[in-house]
């Protein structure tokens, strides 16, 4: 007997929702007329499940006087980005979206509170958008912020890389520059976009950069903050500086110089140098009213020197400098004598 059997089909499941999850961490800051955002895209759906379809972007905002208290309740679209509009997601997985405020209401809003928030959303059947929930809502009062900083000069030090720059005079608005703050330092090894990282901030005119390597390239910026009721803002930033420094330091002369005449030969000792980048010493030899010459063939790595090369009843003068890994030599140590015999 042939028997056939056939599975029960159940019924059928409704399409999935993805309804993407609300973002959380919306940031914003000020730079000059630009607002950046920053936030990471969701990646699951309220119902748990990764997301699928392509993600787009709403940004919304309302404008209030800064005494106006929380954020109104309505807010007006500001901007849509479509999923081929948003950048790739930043070392930290957010995203930045800069939006820049056209002069005209630059004008007529800095000063005024701007509450911004976000939300994603997927297309169904038709383009029927699914929007999250709206994300957290950030508030920002618009800066009338300084002109760029000007003259940015660096100067290389032994052990500082020494930045200077002038005040700008101005705000974006025209206005006596008043309100600055401060200043970001930012450096980068390339100067390319995205490669800037801050260094500092300073409320001077000047910052000395510790940490660098000679014989290595930098480049340098400098931005003006400004700071309103809670809100801190940057202006544009300054033109890029680069400078590559040079070790041209001679390390400090050797101290310390004693020579002692002792079984046919000269001994001369001193007190051995503490620089991290010394490469040794040469010595010095010369007789009263003569030229001093050098007399080690090779750079002596310690701080001591037997001198064969001698004749019996004469009276001789050394002195001693230190090298640098660099070639870099120091001024001559003090000058000792001693005598044959």
């Amino acid at each position: 007997m042939l028997l056939c059997a056939c599975g029960v089909q159940g019924p059928p499941h409704p399409p999935r929702l993805e309804q993407p999850a609300a973002v959380q961490d919306l940031a914003v800051v000020q730079r000059a007329r630009t607002l950046e955002l920053s936030f990471s895209l969701p990646q699951v759906a309220t119902d748990g499940e990764r997301l699928v379809k392509p993600l787009e972007v709403e940004i919304l905002r309302a404008v209030g006087s800064v005494n106006s208290g929380p954020p109104p309740e309505t807010w007006n679209l500001w901007k849509t980005l479509s999923g081929a509009e948003l950048p790739p997601a930043r070392p930290d997985g957010k995203i930045a979206l800069p939006f820049s405020v056209s002069p005209e209401e630059f004008e007529q809003q800095h000063g005024a509170t701007f509450a911004l928030a976000v939300r994603t959303l997927t297309r169904r059947f038709r383009g029927r958008a699914v929007r999250s929930d709206l994300s957290n809502a950030v508030q920002v009062i618009l800066v009338d912020v300084p002109l760029p900083a000007r003259d940015l000069k660096i100067q290389a030090e032994e052990h500082a890389l020494v930045l200077t720059w002038s005040a700008p005079a101005q705000t974006v608005s025209g206005q006596p520059a008043t309100n600055v703050s401060g200043y970001r330092i930012y450096r980068s090894p390339t100067g390319k976009p995205g490669s800037f990282h801050r260094r500092g901030e300073v409320s001077a005119l000047e910052y000395r950069d510790l940490e660098f390597e000679f014989g290595r390239t930098y480049v340098y910026s400098v931005t003006a903050v400004a700071k309103q009721d809670g809100s801190v803002a940057e202006s544009e930033t300054s033109a890029t500086v680069e400078t590559t420094p040079r070790d041209v330091f001679p390390p400090a002369p050797p101290r310390g110089l004693t020579a002692v005449y002792t079984s046919g030969a000269v001994e001369v000792i001193w007190t051995a140098n503490s620089e991290p980048d010394l490469a040794g010493y040469n010595i010095y030899r010369n007789e009263e009213g003569g030229t001093a010459q050098k007399i080690n063939q090779e750079i002596l790595r310690t701080p001591i020197f037997r001198d064969t090369s001698i004749a019996p009843a004469h009276k001789y003068f050394y002195h001693v400098t230190s090298l640098d890994l660099a070639n870099n030599e120091s001024a001559s140590s003090e000058e000792v004598q001693a005598e044959t015999r």
